[in-house]
């Protein structure tokens, strides 16, 4: 496992505008709210760091100047490059802009205002398994209604994808982390706004895409109100 870790390319979308977030991060991308003093990308580099990657890509957009300077090229035994998207390009535009930079296949791509305590081996392994082309890991929470969902057959393909949907309740949602083939993410539209949640996953249904269902915690720092439970929530799982 130690050498396919190694080989396995990770990007992080980290080119939202944050709007929603901006009155209490001010003018910084979403991935750089600090949490107990250092940002959540920063969270999210530690845990590729110990899933053993050696390459992560940061696609960057709204003020992505912000996020170099404070990532750099290095981060421990990590490289980190950039590709950085002259207009908005939606989460799926960001990640076929960085395509060409993406050196491994498949693909692990990663929300960058989200975090998910995800076994990351085990998912890779489960997406090889099932021979999916696209796996897009899940997360229980108690509150679906800001987040996508789908619907499986029995052996986890994906039949039916929504995104945000506003019902309520328990349900098990997007947790904003994927395995996807190069040939899906070359089949994007280039230079092109495209959202994977709203536009690309729909369209991959019936062409290998699976859920992987986590059993882990989640967080999205995305309004203000999920933002505040933060600091409560790396104190539980003790990433400080």
């Amino acid at each position: 496992m130690e050498r396919v870790r190694a080989n396995l390319t990770a990007a992080i979308l980290v080119g939202g505008l944050g709007t929603r977030l901006s009155p209490v991060v001010g003018d910084r991308p979403k991935a750089l709210a600090e949490i107990h003093g250092k940002p959540l990308l920063n969270y999210l580099l530690d845990q590729l760091s110990l899933f053993g990657a050696r390459r992560v890509f940061l696609c960057t957009g709204y003020l992505g100047e912000k996020v170099w300077m404070t990532c750099g090229d290095i981060r421990g035994k990590m490289r980190l490059v950039y590709s950085q998207e002259d207009s908005p390009l939606g989460t799926a535009g960001a990640l076929r802009l960085a395509l060409p930079k993406l050196d491994s296949d498949p693909v692990l791509v990663m929300n960058g205002d989200t975090f998910c305590t995800i076994d990351l081996e085990h998912l890779y392994a489960w997406h090889r398994g099932h021979g999916a082309r696209a796996t897009m890991a899940l997360i229980k929470v108690n509150d679906a209604a800001r987040y996508g969902r789908g619907k499986v057959d029995a052996n986890g393909a994906v039949v039916e994808f929504a995104e945000k949907t506003g019902n309520s309740g328990p349900a098990w949602i997007n947790a904003g982390i994927y395995i996807i083939d190069r040939s899906l993410i070359e089949a994007i539209q280039p230079a092109h706004m495209v959202s994977l949640e709203t536009e690309v996953f729909p369209a991959w249904i019936g062409k290998g895409l699976y859920e992987y269902l986590c059993e882990g915690r989640f967080l999205d720092i995305g309004t203000p109100q999920s933002y505040t439970a933060a600091e409560q929530f790396f104190f539980d799982t003790m990433l400080l």
